[in-house]
């Protein structure tokens, strides 16, 4: 519990029960939570509040998460979104994913699932991963990892902040075959046990996005950076 104490969860959902047993489960473990039940107050409230976690619900009044999830990406807010979805067809995850969220769970979930998914995401953003370089150039690519700023050709790309971390950690490990069990365990901060599709998924996103001869799959293996 003591990693948890005075950390801020914003719970977006608009099933009144759901919210009861979230909050109370969230709040006995040490977190805060304030919850909203619209898009709309959503989007305003993770603009603007000091929130280290947004559980965010795909179908809501006023405006979908989806959407929600877009439009704090492209105001520039960067904490960590676990979306709570009950649809289960992976072009919705990957919907959620491309828009920014960090991780996504589908309903009906077990509570400590959610816990664990909640503490890898606060892990990993507490570690922050390996230490390198700020300032990384490859090919017509230019990363500055301090200011979260990506140019290529000279025309800024935009990198959700889990691309940016999954690109950070191939520069890190520039030449070297990384496993999908690997990037799961480093980059997003739990174990391999999950489907590792999620690592396929934001590899494709970030290869349309810098350039795909940078990230080299290595069949049966897993990646090589080489950039």
């Amino acid at each position: 519990m003591s990693e948890a104490l005075h950390r801020r969860i914003l719970l977006v959902e608009d099933e009144e029960s759901l919210v009861l047993t979230l909050t109370d489960r969230l709040e006995s473990e040490g977190y805060v939570v304030e919850s909203v039940g619209d898009g709309i107050t959503a989007l305003e409230k993770g603009s603007h509040g000091q929130f280290d976690l947004v559980l965010l619900d795909v179908a809501l009044p006023g405006k979908n998460g989806f959407d929600v999830c877009r439009d704090l990406r492209q105001r520039g807010v960067d904490t960590p979104i676990l979306m709570l979805t009950a649809r289960g067809q992976i072009v919705d995850r990957v919907v959620g994913l491309k828009l920014g969220a960090d991780d996504y769970l589908t309903k009906p979930f077990d509570m400590m699932e959610l816990l664990a998914r909640i503490e890898a995401l606060f892990r990993r953003s507490r570690t922050g991963g390996p230490q390198s370089a700020d300032a990384y150039a490859f090919g017509d690519v230019r990363v500055d990892f301090r200011r979260a700023v990506v140019t290529r050709n000279g025309t800024s790309v935009e990198l959700s902040g889990l691309e940016l971390r999954l690109l950070r950690y191939f520069v890190e490990h520039r030449g070297s075959l990384l496993s999908r069990d690997e990037l799961l365990d480093k980059v997003w901060g739990y174990g391999a046990t999950l489907a590792t599709r999620t690592v396929d998924v934001h590899i494709a996103q970030l290869r349309q996005k810098i350039g795909a001869e940078y990230v080299v799959t290595v069949h049966g293996s897993g990646y090589k950076f080489v950039g």
